[in-house]
């Protein structure tokens, strides 16, 4: 037979906890009761594979080719990028 209780959570991580609950359509009741049984059990979270970011290996400092001093040519490049990228919006 189940018995109620009264348990006292930070307004965040029962936020969190219902939101689990519905998106695996189940009760909050029946998500507390699985963490506990694990708990209890002795078993360990599952943690996912974490993903690594990969590293960038680019170098500091300009792109080949780019002047800084050459406004008209700063400004060509960067109507030219975007026109591109406008086109590859659509």
């Amino acid at each position: 037979m189940a018995e109620r209780t009264t348990v006292r959570l930070p307004a965040e991580l029962l936020s969190r906890a219902k939101r689990k609950a519905a998106a695996e359509g189940r009760t909050l009741t029946s998500l507390i009761a699985d963490g506990l049984r694990q708990i209890v059990a002795g078993q360990t979270m599952q943690v996912k594979n974490r993903v690594m970011p990969r590293v960038s290996k680019a170098r500091p400092g300009l792109m080949p080719g780019i002047d800084l001093e050459d406004l008209s040519t700063l400004q060509d490049r960067e109507d030219r990028d975007y026109v591109r990228r406008m086109g590859s919006a659509r």
